[in-house]
């Protein structure tokens, strides 16, 4: 899904889920995404619906992602 004019292009390779949904329409996803044909990476940000737009972000390796995964698990615990 390409986005807007000049070099940046992205394509979300998979949907994992919705996080929260905001009175405006746009959601905080967890996603899988490729920028500029760039290898695809873990991505948690808001989208419009049409995933035309999209707020600011964190992109994640996977190794990023588990570690991630494992930080949080600590934190909930607590």
């Amino acid at each position: 899904m390409p986005r807007g004019a000049g070099e940046f292009k992205f394509e979300i390779v998979k949907h994992f889920g919705v996080i929260a949904e905001s009175s405006r329409g746009w959601r905080k996803e967890l996603n899988l995404v490729s920028f500029n044909d760039a290898p695809a990476k873990y991505d948690i940000r808001d989208w419009d619906p049409n995933h035309e737009k999209m707020g600011k972000g964190v992109t994640l390796s996977r190794e990023e992602a588990q570690t991630l995964v494992e930080l949080l698990q600590e934190a909930l615990e607590k």
